[in-house]
């Protein structure tokens, strides 16, 4: 007899079916036919072993227990919930030492009370009193007063033995105490502290508190099953046994939560997508707060189908906290081939965004930490000296002035001569590009396979990797006239679309994603977006994409608090929200030197890098006062500016230049070294007061200008 085995496992501990296969009875007729192939199930009805062959239908293992990452999450809650029980109880040890020595005395009074009857022999007593009674009534018979004689004798007896045997006991344990060291005199009287406190103890008062166990939300597979009844994903039967949800694992401890795998029944007409679309109201009716359920649908890769869902429930919100330092401050170099590390999720797993190939764009509120997030990307390509990076910041703050460092191209604001830098800009990124495409058809397939780049063309052909990053979008398409705004919007789109296959990575981000500021058109061509919190569902699937915020990817839910903290996008069903590392300026600007002098050990410092001397003067740690330098960065598009403009500027960058006026700001040049050779600039026709570039630059020292 051979048996084989069935079964589906879909990633999960499932019970196999065993069928057995048995061989043909013999004929009677001698002339043998061939072997039978059928297969026949074990629970045939004439099969009388079907019974006790049927292996049973139920897990093995606990759902605790049928994987490691379970067995380890729910080991370290395990710890958790140990340590936070020694804090709790370490914390009132006044109160229990307290409480124990009452206990101790209620133990000390009930054990002498306990024990008066044995010292004073009541136990003969009795017998001792009512023979002195018989006595006082026959005072004429003799053997009854010796009867009592001797009973009296022996309880005298018994009392003073019991009596000295304990004050001997009392002498013994006071002269040890006494003799004993201080460590040793503590363990006696806790060893008799404890007993006593166990005796005097009672069901009002108890020794040690019983707190709750620190689990802010408990869960269970009714619970939930009730939770999908009310938002009406199941169907309501009378006296509760209405179709319900088929758990494949859990609901177990997983981390900071509560893990469960679930198949929603079938006949209901709902899918996995059902339950995504209403996570809101099913963390109201578990009691948490929507960000605290994060739910995602099973795909068959990973043994799943559209009723299956896989749903994480935090005990708090998994999004605050002190941030996560980004791993690249410690990096020494980095390759942007590999995977960029960008954040953590809910369960703190880490979260790597690869960005070749790809475009990104970022959006969401103000000070939500949009940028911040953004830089990640460029600080990545900051350590591969092979990244040749193209800056443009729309608003021309602080945020990305470390960048000339290190940029090839640095637009900084959005006035007229920024607006012309970046349009020069675009039209020297397009030629690149059109000169790779037409380099790349001419190499061999074996050197380039695919057409596109590869890591030994971009070094044998000294063909870095671009990075493209644009911050603050919006900012320059209100500040265009319409032939420009949508000449740009194409020039964009064609770098987002093309030049990936180049070596292009285009890293876009706008406070307004809306049709005004990043036009449609650009905005669908990207591949990869994060959203920091935005006002509605409209605006996160303006900047995710269109239909997100029903499938669960919404960055409407997060809050005020969530800085950092973003809805990534990486497909058209794949989301997470993500907890981004957090890189400060002083860290982005240490990063930016360290970059340049990476770019300068392999020869690939170039552009607006190599002749900005207020980038060479930080590397070399020379001196240059910072009003000198403030200026010579918001007028390096320009070779000479309005005193009025220069300050307005000046404050964009630094809001301490608020204050300056024109008078301060001359004195304050002029110490730092500045002679203006005129007071008197022309531009477009004004004539008005203002300063030259040249003039500033005199300032500098010599060294810096030489090495340029």
């Amino acid at each position: 007899m051979t048996e084989t085995l069935i079964g589906a496992v879909n990633g999960h501990a499932e019970p196999q079916v065993k069928l057995l296969k048995f061989a043909p009875e013999p004929s009677a007729d001698p002339a043998p036919e061939p072997e039978s192939t059928e297969v026949e199930a074990v629970d045939r009805p004439d099969n009388p072993l079907a019974d006790w062959l049927t292996v049973p239908d139920v897990p093995i293992l606990p759902p605790w227990a049928r994987s490691w990452r379970s067995l380890t999450a729910n080991t370290t809650a395990l710890g958790r919930l140990c340590v936070w029980h020694a804090y709790y109880h370490s914390l009132r040890v006044p109160k229990y030492a307290v409480r124990m020595a009452w206990l101790a005395v209620k133990g000390l009074w009930r054990a002498a009370r306990g024990l008066w009857p044995t010292l004073v022999a009541s136990d003969r007593s009795a017998a001792v009193k009512a023979l002195r009674a018989q006595t006082r009534q026959q005072p004429e018979d003799v053997d009854l007063a010796v009867r009592y004689a001797l009973l009296h004798r022996e309880r005298t007896l018994a009392r003073r033995w019991r009596w000295g045997a304990a004050a001997t006991a009392v002498a013994a344990a006071a002269v040890g105490w006494y003799l004993a060291p201080p460590l040793l005199q503590a363990g006696m009287v806790a060893a008799a502290a404890v007993p006593l406190a166990h005796l005097g103890r009672g069901e009002d008062v108890q020794l040690l508190d019983n707190p709750t166990p620190p689990l802010r939300v408990d869960m269970n597979a009714q619970q939930l099953n009730d939770a999908l009844r009310a938002v009406g994903l199941l169907k309501a039967g009378k006296d509760d046994d209405g179709p319900r949800i088929t758990c494949v694992m859990g609901p177990v401890r997983d981390g900071r939560g509560w893990a469960v795998v679930f198949d929603l029944p079938r006949g209901g007409g709902k899918t996995a997508a059902d339950v995504l679309a209403k996570r809101t109201a099913i963390a109201a009716e578990l009691g948490v707060d929507e960000i605290q359920v994060i739910a995602s649908r099973v795909r068959a890769a990973g043994g799943g189908h559209a009723g299956r869902v896989s749903m994480w429930v935090a005990d708090d919100d998994p999004y605050l906290g002190e941030p996560v330092k980004s791993p690249l401050e410690k990096l020494e170099t980095f390759s942007v081939w590999d995977p960029i590390p960008f954040g953590q999720d809910a369960r703190g797993n880490r979260i790597t965004v690869p960005v070749m190939w790809q475009s990104l764009f970022f959006g969401g509120l103000p000070r939500r930490g949009k940028t911040f997030t953004q830089r990640l990307l460029t600080a990545a390509g900051l350590l591969d000296p092979y990244v040749r990076h193209y800056v443009a910041d729309g608003k021309g703050g602080a945020d990305w002035m470390p960048a000339k460092a290190v940029a090839h191209r640095l637009v900084m604001g959005a006035e007229d001569d920024a607006v012309e830098a970046l349009k020069a800009m675009l039209k020297e990124l397009l030629a690149e590009m059109e000169r790779r495409f037409a380099l790349l058809r001419g190499l061999p397939v074996s050197v380039c396979p695919e057409g596109k780049l590869t890591p030994a063309i971009v070094e044998k052909y000294n063909l870095p990797v671009i990075f493209v990053t644009i911050d603050e979008l919006q900012e320059y398409f209100t500040a265009m006239e319409k032939d420009d705004r949508e000449q740009v919007i194409n020039d964009l789109c064609r770098i987002a679309r093309r030049g990936p296959a180049a070596g292009f990575i285009s890293n876009y981000a706008s406070q307004r994603p809306d049709a005004d500021s990043v036009p449609t058109k650009l905005r669908e061509i990207i591949t990869l977006r994060y959203s920091t919190q935005v006002v509605d569902q409209t605006s996160s699937d303006m900047v995710l994409g269109k239909g997100k915020a029903a499938q669960g990817a919404d960055a409407s839910v997060l809050s005020e608090e969530h800085k950092g903290t973003g809805v990534l996008v990486t497909g058209p069903a794949s989301f997470v929200t993500v907890r981004a590392d957090f890189l400060d300026g002083p860290a982005f600007s240490e990063l930016c030197q360290r970059g340049r002098a990476l770019r300068q050990k392999h020869g690939q410092l170039t552009g607006d890098a190599v002749a900005d001397v207020t980038a060479a003067a930080d590397q070399a740690a020379v001196t240059i006062a910072p009003v000198l330098s403030d200026c010579l960065t918001v007028m390096r598009h320009t070779s000479r500016m309005h005193t009025v403009d220069l300050l307005q500027r000046l404050e964009n960058l630094d809001p301490e230049y608020g204050d300056w006026d024109a008078e301060r700001l001359a004195r304050e040049l002029e110490d730092a070294g500045v002679k203006r050779t005129t007071k008197q600039v022309n531009i477009a026709g004004k004539n008005l007061a203002g300063y030259r570039r040249e003039d500033l630059e005199a300032a500098v020292p010599p060294e810096l200008l030489d090495a340029r």
